[in-house]
């Protein structure tokens, strides 16, 4: 009379009567040491994943009985900090398995940040871009939130012209990004090309013009529109990338960081704000030139104070024998006052440059772009094969046996 029993582990304890209010929040406490004690398998499996040698701040007890583990504290679960601090938008994949059906086709980009590999999915017959970031450098250059957001933006938006995510997860010392692979950037084209038919310049205008306002109407910024974030489909059609600088900005915000790719900076950006949405169509302004002309409209810089100084006081003169239409659109882009650049869809629909051009993504990709499929025809070039890696053994062992893709 007066006993409470109650089961932990093995044991029974005893309970006198004028500890029962203790006691229910015991049992609260108990009840979730045992739900914890049943995922012991899953920390058996996350324990292999984890297990680096020489790594002090990833190293783990050894693992202990599931009966055990019930009288550890709560706050040693689930995971590492270095693990949880890119949680949930880099869930964990164990090596085994998840990983296996996927081999390395070749490099496509090696920068600062991170490396991009062209993967074989060999369950889809599919092929991928990986984007592969070491953790130590986001944690570095402190841009863990701007790391998440990526992710989050590019999960949040579906458009025919945007490259979408397939996947992303983490190992023990790198991120990984999986999106659907193109062959050919912009950049690469327009250096082969250099000035490009006004048919062509149109289409892509109009291609990029809907892809800035799907997402500004999401009240996402992208902050670095340029040649080499505009990837290339298998029909010649192209898809914004590099969501990296990208923001959640909201209609009204004003953001003041400066960021971008120098060349393509608005001048509301290259002095610290405060901009908006507006200047991503400034970016698509230089763009816009450069396909054009052959060059960019202000020489690039060292740095974004000189930068300023080109693009407020330097010459950037449109060419003459551009055509009429184009000449005024790059006029109302490049325009010093964001508030008096094209920025609503309408605008564009009612261009003179756009005269006949329907602003609609399936009639704007029903035909193939042969211009580019001809010139990517030349550009191929065999691949190596080799099996994929989390690479958080030694990633530039992995890279000496590459070649470009």
């Amino acid at each position: 009379m007066g006993t409470v029993n109650c089961r932990q582990g093995r044991q029974t304890c005893e309970v006198p009567p004028h500890k029962q209010v203790d006691n229910m929040r015991g049992s609260w406490a108990r009840g979730w040491k045992s739900l914890w004690s049943g995922v012991g398998t899953i920390r058996s499996g996350l324990e292999e994943l984890w297990e680096v040698q020489g790594h002090q701040c990833l190293e783990l007890e050894p693992l202990e009985p599931a009966s055990l583990l019930t009288e550890k504290p709560l706050s040693e679960w689930p995971v590492p900090q270095f693990i949880s601090l890119f949680l949930p938008e880099f869930p964990i994949r164990p090596i085994r398995g998840q990983q296996q059906h996927l081999k390395i086709l070749g490099l496509v980009a090696k920068g600062s940040f991170g490396t991009v590999l062209k993967v074989l999915d060999c369950t889809q017959n599919a092929v991928f871009a990986i984007k592969v970031v070491p953790k130590a450098k986001v944690l570095q250059r402190d841009t863990l939130r701007q790391c998440k957001e990526e992710v989050s933006i590019q999960r949040q938006i579906s458009h025919p012209f945007v490259h979408s995510l397939g996947d992303s997860w983490q190992g023990r010392r790198h991120l990984f990004i999986m999106c659907s692979y193109c062959s050919t950037d912009l950049h690469s084209l327009w250096s082969t090309v250099r000035c490009f038919p006004d048919t062509l310049v149109r289409l892509f205008a109009a291609e990029l013009v809907l892809v800035l306002c799907y997402l500004h109407d999401l009240g996402i910024v992208h902050r670095d529109v340029k040649l080499e974030n505009i990837l290339l489909d298998e029909r010649g059609h192209l898809k914004l990338t590099d969501f990296g600088l990208a923001r959640h900005l909201p209609q009204g915000a004003r953001a003041y960081t400066i960021c971008g790719t120098l060349q393509y900076m608005a001048p509301e950006v290259l002095s610290g704000g405060p901009y908006n949405h507006a200047a991503d169509w400034w970016s698509l302004g230089v763009l816009l030139f450069s396909l054009a002309t052959g060059k960019f409209p202000v020489a690039a810089e060292r740095d974004h104070v000189a930068m300023l100084a080109s693009v407020t006081h330097g010459d950037s003169e449109i060419p003459a024998s551009l055509n009429p239409g184009l000449s005024l659109l790059l006029h109302q882009l490049l325009c010093q006052n964001p508030l008096h650049r094209l920025r609503y869809l309408h605008h564009f629909q009612v261009h003179p440059f756009f005269r006949g051009v329907a602003f609609d993504p399936e009639l704007l990709q029903k035909q193939p772009v042969n211009f580019v499929m001809e010139i990517q025809a030349t550009q191929l070039s065999p691949l190596e094969s080799m099996p994929f890696k989390d690479f958080d053994c030694d990633l530039g062992s992995f890279l000496v046996h590459l070649i470009p893709a």
